[in-house]
């Protein structure tokens, strides 16, 4: 498999996570969700499903999953930083941690950090 396949199917892959963050904290149930994603990218599901895991993704499709996604030219063919696909959700924990760890003493500190390497 080459990198443009596996690239493109990250990209496509991180696109769709991202949609389903933003619906899901809008209110809305996650089932049919996937179905949803085919049809904002004007793919079938059966499509959608094979791109997932095995269908390489060609120029035509990835032109046309850029622009249904609103994104430029060639974004599927680029690497992207992970802070660009961060999840919202994962950014306020990380803010909050960093709010509590800057009015902490040295002894919560060591206690967070302690904790936060038991679970890494």
């Amino acid at each position: 498999m080459s990198n443009i396949t596996i690239l493109r199917r990250l990209n496509t892959v991180a696109l769709y996570q991202t949609f389903l963050q933003e619906r899901i904290a809008a209110g809305e149930a996650p089932k049919g969700l996937e179905q949803n994603f085919a049809a904002l990218l004007e793919i079938s599901p059966s499509m959608w499903s094979q791109i997932k895991t095995a269908r390489p993704i060609g120029d035509k499709l990835a032109r046309q999953v850029e622009q249904h996604a609103g994104k430029p030219a060639d974004w599927l063919d680029q690497e992207h930083e992970e802070s660009q696909l961060a999840d919202p959700a994962e950014e306020r924990l990380l803010k909050a941690a960093s709010s509590y760890w800057r009015s902490a003493n040295a002894t919560e500190r060591r206690a967070l950090l302690k904790l936060l390497q038991r679970r890494a």
